[in-house]
């Protein structure tokens, strides 16, 4: 999405950045992993194919992606590319509501799992997509084996079961913004969102 090539989000913990080349050659080493694949739902790419995702996503209107980078607090200086731990993605794919969203995270490095950087990095990301892109309704898709996610979108994002999938073996999760007791951690944030300006390629 051409909204989100120039601009950072800062949190406590992470900041959200723009997917550029230079994340292709650590994201495509993550996507090696049978266990991140059966988590995402994703085959294996070839580096060359990498590439050529990376530049559709960023030219794809119906897709938001960010990586998400552990801010340097946490482990000292670092560069961009070793701070990576993973990427958070909406998906615009509803076409009876363009408020809609389904929403997506992955933190890939295991030494950055259980310390509270998904559920900020999805937080940042719902609470932007809220100010900034309209965005009312979030969905998340989650294999029914993957019970961290099941357990961080319910217990520590206050997403409700929508539906599940017998077939695919998946539960759609859901969260209406506007339901004042679900929704007021997003508007809450998006009261106080750190946007900057990203200029490196």
């Amino acid at each position: 999405m051409k909204c989100n090539a120039d601009i950072q989000i800062v949190g406590k913990k992470v900041v959200l950045v723009p997917y550029k080349k230079k994340h292709v050659q650590k994201y495509h080493e993550w996507m090696q992993d049978p266990s991140l694949q059966e988590a995402t739902a994703s085959e294996p790419l070839s580096i060359d194919e990498e590439y050529s995702m990376q530049k559709s996503w960023a030219e794809d209107e119906d897709k938001c992606t960010f990586i998400v980078l552990e801010r340097p607090a946490e482990m000292g200086e670092m560069e961009e590319v070793d701070a990576m731990v993973g990427d958070v993605n909406l998906f615009f794919n509803d076409v009876d509501d363009a408020q809609a969203a389904e929403v997506e995270v992955m933190i890939a490095e295991e030494r950055a799992r259980g310390n509270g950087l998904g559920v900020e990095a999805v937080t940042l990301m719902m609470a932007y997509a809220y100010s900034r892109l309209k965005t009312r309704k979030f969905s998340a898709k989650i294999g029914d084996s993957n019970h961290a996610s099941l357990s961080m979108f319910r217990k520590r994002l206050g997403f409700e079961f929508a539906s599940r999938s017998e077939v695919f073996r998946e539960t759609t999760l859901e969260l209406l913004v506007d339901d004042e007791a679900k929704g007021k951690s997003v508007v809450d944030q998006a009261s106080k969102l750190c946007i900057q300006r990203y200029s490196k390629e």
